[in-house]
């Protein structure tokens, strides 16, 4: 009898499944179908499968991708969760904003998570949310106190989300934080490098207790965006939207009367903002 999951965990030609109705993990092999085509799962993936012998099974179907996303790789990811700090470590807003490019780009939504509030004062919290908050849901959290840990919750409960930030940022504090029984692995912030060592060095679906996945991926530095146009950036910026330009293919450089521009200079939209965008055109297009 096929019974339907979704993929875990990959490893070489084997998939970890997790049934839908009972929570149970099933280490399932490929059909040989799969091999000759050269189609493996990945994490995400929607199956059926067959029970073989005790946990192990076979899968018999991969059905259809709502989406991928290419970094990390993962299937039907419902949200991304941005994982981002102004302390211990500093994460640079353009890092910040490289990723959100990457996930406009997936046709993703993302919620922005400030941690480690408890180091901050409300000033520089409120500065943070000046600039994101009316382009994305901005949650604040401190793993280490439970600070917004419930907020969050809600927010991951019964769906696939995938959890993503530069290393140090407390993302497997956090995930510990919300669902203690996870016990991910925890490696303090080095103090002379001001950045974290890499914890996660494969990506896993990781179940909830109150129900859904959440993938927690290695951090990242250098995020690649060379397969973006340079014309094609401002899409990948929502807030560029709102404004209007005397030429339709304005691409907000140096070009007369830039609607975007003129809003920059207004302060209606927040000038790291543009300048993350105007960097990263610059690097699209050559420098030129």
């Amino acid at each position: 009898m096929r019974r339907k999951g979704v993929v875990v965990k990959f490893l070489s030609n084997m998939a970890i499944v997790q049934d839908f109705e009972t929570g149970e993990k099933f280490l399932c092999k490929l059909r040989g179908k799969f091999k000759e085509q050269k189609i493996r799962p990945i994490v995400g993936d929607i199956v059926e499968y067959r029970i073989i012998i005790g946990k192990e099974g076979v899968i018999e179907n991969i059905y259809n991708r709502k989406n991928e996303l290419s970094r990390p790789r993962i299937a039907n990811v419902d949200q991304v969760i941005v994982v981002t700090t102004l302390k211990k470590p500093e994460t640079p807003l353009k890092i910040l904003d490289r990723y959100l490019v990457l996930v406009e780009q997936a046709k993703l939504p993302a919620i922005i998570v400030l941690n480690k509030a408890d180091l901050l004062v409300d000033e520089e919290i409120e500065a943070f949310k000046d600039i994101y908050s009316k382009i994305y849901p901005v949650i604040v959290t401190s793993a280490k106190t439970k600070y917004g840990i419930d907020n969050l919750k809600e927010l991951l409960k019964n769906k696939i989300s995938t959890m993503a930030g530069m290393s140090g940022v407390g993302k497997s504090s956090l995930l510990n934080a919300i669902n203690p029984g996870l016990s991910l692995k925890v490696n303090d912030i080095s103090e002379k490098l001001d950045r974290g060592k890499h914890t996660t060095t494969v990506i896993e679906l990781l179940y909830f207790d109150f129900g859904g996945w959440i993938a927690d991926t290695p951090g990242f530095a250098n995020l690649d965006i060379s397969f973006i146009a340079p014309e094609d950036l401002k899409e990948f910026f929502p807030e560029f939207n709102d404004y209007f330009c005397l030429f339709p293919d304005c691409n907000h450089i140096d070009e007369p009367d830039c609607g975007v521009k003129n809003a920059v200079e207004k302060g209606f939209i927040k000038r790291s903002r543009y300048q993350s965008y105007f960097e990263m055109y610059k690097e699209l297009s050559g420098g030129s």
